[in-house]
């Protein structure tokens, strides 16, 4: 599956199948939760939340192309990613675009 952030694919013709989405909430442990917080005290790169937003950017974008494959699309394109943070320690990813087949 092709996966582009413009709103065309490069020499094809394209039709519109719609707007494909996958969203997913992701939360770290608490022991790991702890853990980050200390690291707030003395500054750098969380990595526990480095981790854990690209997995689930990972897992949003599987979502995403899962559906875009049940309508039978070639690529999706104008691909954009959303972020959201839902309570402390966990956050939702939403991958979406449009899923195009070729003509």
């Amino acid at each position: 599956m092709l996966l582009l952030n413009i709103d065309h694919v490069p020499g094809k013709e394209i039709e519109a199948l719609g707007i494909v989405k996958g969203s997913v909430v992701k939360a770290k442990s608490f022991g790991k939760d702890f853990m980050a917080g200390m690291k707030t005290l003395v500054g750098g790169e969380i990595e526990a939340y480095t981790e854990m937003l690209t997995e689930a950017r990972q897992l949003a974008t599987k979502r995403m192309v899962d559906e875009a494959e049940e309508l039978g699309a070639d690529a999706v394109v104008n691909v954009r990613y959303t972020s959201a943070s839902i309570m402390q320690g966990a956050a939702e990813i939403t991958a979406y675009g449009t899923a195009v087949r070729y003509r």
